[in-house]
């Protein structure tokens, strides 16, 4: 799913442009859908609630052996053990199956999803976007990635270890503070241009552009 067009793009490409001319640092911009799948969170739920109901079914069978005979045309019978299990596991395998659907569902499915699942798992892929795309991949080891993910609303900034040796990781937070105020706006690219900014600065800060300084890792906005 594209949430930038070329004009939007163009906005964080130039503001990774301006803000490297100050500094030897490298600025990596990555916009993503999700970060991940989540299949296995949908599982859960799923199963969850299938154990729940069979539970309660278990604890208080009476309302819905009630509610299947009054489907079934009103006519009451006496419930043989091998009747109950079946009820039992037919209740289970229906809410599963129900729950699975549901979550097909995109913001039910993301709604469900417990808030610190969804920051490490867009941590986890910013380390990934970072590993693959940034680090180590400049002579001075001052490559940055910043991350957005847009269905979990999270955004993470990852550094190479020689910045992060002499930036505060709380300094990281003002850009990002910056960078959020206008993506709650719907302004997606100016956001990320703002952080793309704040982080130029503090590049440039403490790795000022040198004379011989060459553009070693792409300006362009990756949307994935």
């Amino acid at each position: 799913m594209a949430y930038l067009n070329e004009d939007q793009h163009k906005i964080v490409s130039n503001a990774v442009k301006e803000a490297e001319l100050s500094t030897s640092g490298e600025i990596v911009t990555v916009l993503a859908d999700r970060s991940d799948g989540y299949t296995d969170v949908a599982l859960w739920w799923a199963l969850g609630l299938s154990f729940t109901v069979m539970s309660l079914f278990a604890a208080f069978p009476s309302p819905f052996l009630d509610l299947w005979d009054a489907l079934i045309g009103g006519w009451s019978h006496e419930w043989t053990t091998g009747e109950l299990a079946s009820m039992t596991i037919g209740l289970g395998l229906l809410t599963f199956l129900i729950a699975l659907g549901a979550q097909q569902w995109q913001p039910l499915k993301f709604f469900m999803i417990p808030n610190p699942v969804k920051t490490a798992r867009a941590h986890e892929q910013a380390i990934k976007h970072f590993k693959v795309g940034a680090e180590r991949r400049t002579a001075g080891a001052t490559g940055v990635l910043i991350y957005l993910s847009m269905r979990e609303h999270r955004a993470e900034i990852v550094a190479d270890d020689s910045i992060a040796e002499k930036v505060n990781p709380e300094v990281w937070g003002e850009a990002m503070g910056d960078m959020i105020v206008r993506i709650r706006k719907g302004q997606v690219a100016e956001g990320m241009a703002a952080g793309v900014r704040d982080v130029g600065f503090i590049l440039a800060e403490h790795f000022p552009r040198g004379e011989n300084d060459e553009n070693e890792l792409p300006d362009r906005l990756i949307e994935v």
